[in-house]
Order: structure tokens, then C-alpha cells, then sequence
């Protein structure tokens, strides 16, 4: 298979390929454009000059096009989900669900794109403002470059690309280097349901080439990056004064309180930890039970339940884990589990390699704060728990962090729900669930290291247009 770069309307030959290997056979799968600096500014420009265009085009025309996209996508929605647990190893049952989220998402863009407005304000409530009559309006910022990540590569394009064309402004999308099929896939149904030329633009290659040049090109006026905090720093600092979204890292924690019915949580404990082998950045990396007993009993049902996986081939329909997405991440992850094992960690289950790069689901007990796993996202199939002797000390342990985007905590207890809510530094709260809940109209992000902004569709398209005051003087 050879992909070509997808500039204003047209699939454009690049001057040059890298080949695609996936995750998990190491087999190539295709031919793909590295875009040059030439070529990306062709993008830019192409981007540029469909401006007009986008900002013009009727609400209902931009709904349209999304409902039309989201229809093509279902029609094919096996096709998606295979081309992503090809690319990036995410097991086939885990990807079609992924290609629905995005359907969703798709749907969720079309609707809001009909519901963009603004606020009549009362003038007469300041002296001077008499016989005045005043309201806002939400314009399109124009280009908006997006930089997406491996892990969902279908619905975290959507969630940008989707605001981006609801709310009338062009896009120059740079998909994870590994995970660019996906994105170019989209890019054909787009094509087809109608969408102008230029208004969106797919370029591939290197992430520091291609992202510095979308990062401090004058033509972009928005970038929307989720990634690591490391560049997701370094976009913010090159990007002057563009606004700017990033959806950063996590290490998100759950807690347990010590009442809480162990069996009832456990399978949706161990879906949050173990989902495309923990590679989401909600992905439950931390648990904190409350009580020696419930450690115990937690623990050993949790292990029990993580025996039970299938690990194997993305493509076969029965498989629970497979590969990470690189060697290099493999070894990473192995390291990290070292390193905790030094600092007095006990492995209560995995902790080694299986074939295919692929991690065994690994759970670590007593972890210490300063342990990687711990401390840094570990963006792997491993989950510490450890025990706590009540809930206060585990929101410490959960604020103990660089990050905070979600956390979870299971109490029967209404007055620890509340407390938990307000004193957990993190951008989302769920209550009776694990942090990996997201469903895509939300509003998603979070503080610290973490990211700047939120996603979900109407909240992205609040970030991506400007807001304009319109005053009638009627002296």
C-alpha cells in the first residue's frame, strides 16, 4: 500500500516514503509520505486559501458534511477498525469500538455545528451604556493545525478535525507517525461527503520537522497537540501568541474505599488498566484501598481477573492485549519495573515479555511515590496498588503528581464523594468509576502537566473560534 499527502483536494505525490511497519508482526504495510518543508507549506497555504470558504459556508452545509462523513464511516466500520489494529497494534475488538466513538464524535460535530451563538448583554446595566443594544457572535480563527497521537487514531483526529470544520475553520492535520492510515482513511471520507478542497490537509513525516513548522507559521492561527508534556512544553513556548490546546500526560489514580463491594468493580478495574494495553492517557495506572482487608481481597481478585486476558494478535477477534506500539516502549516499560523492584516493589503478576513486544499485564504492590511507574505515566499494561489507611491519605497520594487529568474513586459514602470531588486536583472527577471513563461531548482535560484547554466537541469549539462584540448605538 503507498499513501500519498493530501493537500487541498488532491492525493499529491511526496518527494519522499518512509515504510510502515506494525507493532506487532514487524511485516511493512506501506509506503508513506515524509513531507518536506516545501510540502507543508503547501498544506499551510492550501489551508490558507479555503479560509474564505469554510467561513462563509452556511451551518446547516457543515452539518451536512459531518452527518454525511459519520454515515460513510459506519458503512465501513470495519475497514477503520482494521487498518487501526494494524497500525497500531489495538486489539480489532477494542478498535471497533474505537470506530464507533468516532462515528459519535462525527455526530456530536454536526449537531453542535448548529448551535454556535452568542449573548445579547444588558448596556443600560453600566452608566453610559443607555440606548445601546449589544450581542456576540463566534467566528472561525481560521487554520487550525492538529497534531494528534497513536493511541486513538481515528477518534483523537476526530475530536479535532470534527470542532475544527463545525465550527467553519481549515485544517492542516499531522497524524502520529506510526498511526497515519487511520487518518488518511478519514481524509478519503471527507473527500467524498463533500468537504471543500483545502479545508483539510494531511501531511506525515517527522513530528519535530512538520510540528515546528505548523507551530510558527503565521498562517496557523490554532494548535490543537495531544502528546507528551515534554513537547507539548515546547509547542507553547515556540507558539508565541496563537492559542493553543494540549492534551498532555497522566498517571490517573483510583480509589477504593474500604465498604466498597470489591466484586462489582473489578472487571471495569481491569478494563481501565489493561484497554489497548494501558497505552490511554486515562488509562488507571494507580489504585490506593483503603484497609489491610480490602487490599487483600482487591488484590487477589484483581490479579485473578488480569490471568484471565487473551494476549495475541490485534486482528483476532478474542484477544484482550497485544503489542505496544514500539520495541523501544517495551524496553522502556521493563526498565521502569526494574526500577520499582529496586525501590521495594513485589510483583503480583507479569512483570516480563511475552512474544510479539508484547508486555504481560503486570501489577506491582507497595510502590513507592518516587518509583517511574508511579510518578511518571507509564503508558504500559502495569497498575500499582497499594494500601492506605483512609481516603485523605489517598487524595494526598493521588495530588502527590506533575499531573492531573481524571481520578476515580468507588465510595457508598455521599459526604466522601464530595469531599473527594472538591479536594482532587485533577481536570475530571468521576465518582463510582474508574478515570478511563470518557465519552466524546464531555469536556476532557485537565491541570498541571497535564494539558491547557479541553476537548469535547462544543468545549474544542469554544477554543477554536473568536468572539466578537457587536454594540448598536441607538442615541
Amino acid at each position: 500500500m503507498i499513501r500519498h499527502l493530501f493537500i487541498n483536494g488532491e492525493w499529491m505525490e511526496a518527494e519522499s516514503y518512509v515504510t510502515l511497519y506494525a507493532p506487532y508482526s514487524g511485516e511493512a504495510i506501506a509506503e508513506v509520505p515524509a513531507a518536506s518543508e516545501r510540502e507543508v507549506g503547501l498544506a499551510i497555504a492550501a489551508a490558507e486559501q479555503a479560509r474564505e470558504t469554510m467561513r462563509r459556508m452556511p451551518a446547516h452545509q457543515r452539518a451536512v458534511i459531518l452527518e454525511k462523513l459519520a454515515l460513510l464511516l459506519g458503512e465501513r466500520r470495519e475497514e477503520g477498525a482494521r487498518l487501526i489494529a494494524l497500525e497500531a497494534a489495538k486489539p480489532f475488538k477494542t478498535a471497533l469500538a474505537e470506530v464507533d466513538r468516532t462515528i459519535q464524535t462525527y455526530k456530536f460535530a454536526a449537531e453542535e455545528a448548529k448551535r454556535i451563538h452568542g449573548e445579547t448583554i444588558p448596556m443600560d446595566a453600566a452608566p453610559g451604556g443607555d440606548h445601546r443594544t449589544a450581542y456576540t457572535v463566534r467566528e472561525p480563527m481560521g487554520v487550525v493545525a492538529a497534531i494528534t497521537p497513536f493511541n486513538f487514531p481515528m477518534n483523537l483526529v476526530a475530536h479535532k478535525v470534527g470542532p475544527a470544520i463545525a465550527s467553519g475553520n481549515t485544517i492542516v492535520l499531522k497524524p502520529a507517525n506510526q498511526t497515519p492510515l487511520s487518518a488518511y482513511f478519514i481524509g478519503e471520507l471527507l473527500q467524498e461527503a463533500g468537504l471543500p478542497a483545502g479545508a483539510l490537509n494531511i501531511v506525515t513525516g517527522s513530528g519535530k520537522a512538520i510540528g515546528d513548522i505548523l507551530v510558527t507559521d503565521p498562517r496557523v492561527a490554532k494548535i490543537t497537540f495531544t502528546g507528551s508534556p515534554e513537547v507539548g512544553a515546547s509547542i507553547k513556548a515556540k507558539a508565541g501568541l496563537k492559542r493553543v490546546t494540549l492534551e498532555l500526560g497522566s498517571n490517573s489514580a483510583l480509589i477504593v474505599d474500604d465498604h466498597v463491594s470489591v466484586d462489582a468493580i473489578i472487571p471495569r478495574c481491569v478494563m481501565g488498566a489493561y484497554a489497548y494495553q494501558g497505552q490511554v492517557c486515562i488509562s488507571l495506572q494507580r489504585v490506593y484501598v483503603v484497609g489491610e482487608a480490602k487490599f487483600t481481597e482487591f488484590t487477589e481478585k484483581f490479579v485473578a481477573a488480569a490471568l484471565g486476558l487473551k494476549l495475541g494478535d490485534p486482528l483476532d477477534v478474542n484477544t484482550d492485549v497485544s503489542s505496544l506500539i514500539t520495541k523501544k516502549d517495551l524496553a522502556r516499560s521493563l526498565d521502569w519495573i526494574e526500577q520499582a523492584k529496586q525501590l521495594g516493589a513485589e510483583v503480583a503478576l507479569g512483570g516480563y515479555a511475552a512474544e510479539h513486544g508484547i508486555l504481560r499485564p503486570t501489577v506491582l504492590l507497595h510502590v513507592g511515590p518516587r518509583a517511574w511507574v508511579s510518578c511518571k505515566e507509564v503508558f504500559a499494561p502495569i497498575v500499582l496498588i497499594n494500601k492506605v489507611d483512609s481516603v485523605s491519605e489517598a487524595i494526598e497520594l493521588v495530588n502527590d503528581s506533575d499531573f492531573g487529568l481524571q481520578a476515580g474513586i468507588y465510595t457508598e459514602n455521599l459526604r466522601t464523594a464530595m469531599d473527594a470531588a472538591e479536594r482532587l486536583q485533577v481536570g475530571g472527577v468521576m465518582i463510582n468509576d474508574v478515570p478511563t471513563f470518557r465519552v466524546d461531548h464531555m469536556p476532557y482535560g485537565g491541570v498541571k502537566q497535564s494539558g491547557m484547554g479541553r476537548e469535547g466537541i462544543k468545549y474544542a469549539m469554544e477554543e477554536m473560534t473568536e468572539l466578537k462584540l457587536v454594540v448598536i448605538n441607538r442615541n
